[in-house]
């Protein structure tokens, strides 16, 4: 989904998928934190800072206090905060920065992922190997519940970026594999694939495939968009707060859905 490039003020934000512009946002990024910490502690705080640096490339934006609190990004009064989860410890700084600034939150989903394994006993370090799974935007969507009051405000917007990753995890799970439950050592991001952003509230309609019927349940949803009925139930409750759907009804014990003009 390539996006055109915007001015805030005088100053280019990043807007568009420029892939040499994010590999020296890498170089750079990756390089200083391991520098200073060691590559054992980068994790979400290199995703973190090279999105950051990716988006607004000019540090004299990042950082800005603003009242009690501090945005990763401000430029000319827009406010910009990369969050890779738990999007619930938010809301204070939400509920302050919505009422005079228009805010972005940058989130990043792993699209593809190469995956390495560290023996805590011996430190070997397997190759690395491609995981199965490709992530999508739906994956936001258990984030964006955790502040779904705030998500009718047209002050708040959303850029979901779309990255491949090499992550080392520690061989320190339970199993015969040890690899159930094991703990994440580095995130390391490689490349973006893509992006998605939310502006407005029609912009929301992105996750309602068109394949779907005039009236829907939250199991037509899942079917459609390839995502666990859980999630879809989910979703509809955030995207209610929207106003693009609304509740018309029940079918057996499902309630029922459709879309609104926007």
């Amino acid at each position: 989904m390539q996006t055109a490039a915007f001015y805030t003020g005088d100053i280019l934000m990043q807007n568009t998928i420029d892939k040499n512009l994010f590999s020296e946002a890498c170089q750079k990024m990756i390089g200083a934190l391991q520098g200073q910490n060691g590559i054992g502690t980068l994790r979400e705080k290199t995703i973190h800072s090279v999105l950051k640096y990716y988006y607004a490339p000019d540090p004299i934006y990042h950082e800005i206090k603003i009242g009690p609190y501090v945005a990763d990004i401000c430029v000319d009064g827009e406010i910009f905060e990369v969050q890779t989860r738990n999007f619930n410890t938010m809301r204070s700084k939400l509920d302050f920065f919505l009422k005079e600034h228009d805010v972005t939150i940058i989130y990043p989903v792993a699209h593809k992922k190469w995956l390495s394994w560290l023996d805590t006993e011996t430190g070997e370090l397997s190759p690395k190997r491609k995981s199965p799974k490709t992530g999508t935007f739906y994956q936001i969507i258990p984030e964006l519940y955790k502040i779904k009051m705030f998500i009718s405000n047209p002050k708040l917007h959303f850029i979901i970026s779309l990255i491949d990753v090499e992550e080392t995890r520690y061989l320190n799970g339970w199993g015969r594999n040890k690899k159930r439950g094991s703990s994440r050592m580095d995130g390391i991001p490689v490349d973006i694939f893509d992006e998605v952003r939310i502006d407005t509230s029609a912009d929301y309609m992105i996750f309602l495939p068109d394949s779907l019927p005039g009236q829907f349940t939250s199991k037509d949803l899942a079917k459609a968009a390839k995502i666990q009925q859980k999630g879809a139930a989910t979703l509809l409750n955030v995207l209610l707060e929207t106003g693009i759907i609304s509740r018309v009804g029940k079918t057996g014990n499902s309630y029922l859905y459709q879309k609104n003009e926007v």
